[in-house]
């Protein structure tokens, strides 16, 4: 447990940041609001009293020095994170404790990996960007479906959400993507991200039971491409959406996500399947849960807690899979998600155009 250690968490009072809060909370460790809205904060300390409260600009580097002060280490949660990444990161650095975000940008992903990797490696800091459903768990799966495979061809994570309610925050991060990648789509090929102006194929993915086949949409590419490349020799990364989430996204009126149990949670389900495939050979992981927002709380909290604990592989700037016991992680959440390795099965060679 967290033993009353201190964790910042920058944008608290947003939707996923309330639930690292709450599960931090339960894992004993002692959040300290911070972020860029003074009254928000104020009003989630009042529910949530005896928190410190400490607010704090991006662009004020001595308001995030004292945000972090004390702190074991921080979690942020505030997007865009191709605004709030590398000030929060710069502060963590100066304060020598590990960062986590839950950034689904592929962008900013990216920055983090290029502008931070030497400076964190250097002073022995761990950076783990993406550690959220988008990005981490996807790592996490592709990671354990490897399992001593050293390289594959190719890794297919296929997303069978039930719906997606975007929050506000999640319809800023992508206007904002799509304004830096100038509207086009990318997908990961031949070892490098390739940035595409036509559609996106319409496929069928045999998703294990009890889904089943679902209408897909193609190359709808996630944070994945960004955390699997970095530690695993996968030179094609394929994402795919099931199209009722994929409309539900898309669609400007599509409500943000509403609790419908005492935890908070939406009643969206998911389950992500993983193939990866080397030569003729294929493996598979699995997951499943409910509300992808839900469930990136207990995903950033057992990274602190494993990092503050000292079980991971190595420091700087890294991916799930490569800082921790991807098997392991995924299996320590058992209270939170179902994971499984099926036998390999059908997987993206039964992928068909709709």
């Amino acid at each position: 447990m967290g033993t009353g250690q201190t964790v910042a968490v920058f944008g608290a009072y947003g939707h996923t940041g309330r639930f690292v809060v709450a599960e931090l909370l339960d894992r004993g460790f002692v959040p300290v609001l911070s972020g860029r809205d003074a009254d928000k904060l104020r009003a989630l300390a009042a529910v949530r009293p005896g928190l410190g409260v400490r607010p704090a600009a991006v662009d004020d580097p001595a308001a995030l020095d004292r945000a972090l002060a004390g702190a074991a280490a921080v979690v942020n949660c505030a997007g865009p994170f191709a605004t709030t990444a590398a000030p929060v990161i710069e502060a963590a650095l100066r304060a020598g404790i590990p960062y986590v975000d839950v950034a689904a940008e592929i962008e900013a992903n990216l920055d983090t990996f290029a502008h931070f990797a030497d400076r964190a490696a250097a002073a022995g800091i761990v950076v783990i960007p993406a550690m959220a459903f988008f990005g981490g768990l996807g790592d996490l799966l592709v990671t354990a479906a490897m399992g001593d495979w050293v390289s594959a061809d190719e890794a297919h994570v296929a997303y069978g959400l039930s719906s997606w309610h975007p929050t506000a925050g999640t319809r800023v991060a992508g206007a904002v993507s799509g304004q830096r990648r100038e509207g086009r789509r990318v997908v990961y090929r031949n070892g490098r991200l390739e940035y595409r102006d036509d559609a996106p194929p319409a496929l069928k993915w045999p998703f294990p039971d009890p889904m089943g086949a679902r209408s897909v949409i193609g190359e709808f590419t996630m944070a994945d491409v960004v955390t699997v490349p970095s530690h695993l020799s996968v030179p094609e990364v394929r994402t795919y959406m099931t199209v009722e989430a994929a409309t539900d996204l898309a669609a400007p009126d599509t409500p943000a996500p509403t609790a419908v149990d005492g935890l908070g949670r939406s009643a969206q389900t998911f389950l992500v399947d993983v193939v990866v495939r080397s030569g003729g050979a294929q493996r598979r992981a699995v997951v499943s849960g409910q509300d992808i927002y839900a469930v990136s709380a207990p995903l950033v909290v057992e990274a602190v807690q494993r990092i503050l604990t000292g079980r991971t592989r190595t420091a700087g700037v890294a991916s799930a899979g490569a800082v921790f016991d991807a098997p392991d992680f995924l299996r320590a959440l058992s209270a939170h998600l179902s994971y499984r390795r099926p036998a390999p099965g059908a997987g993206p060679a039964s992928g068909r155009r709709g």
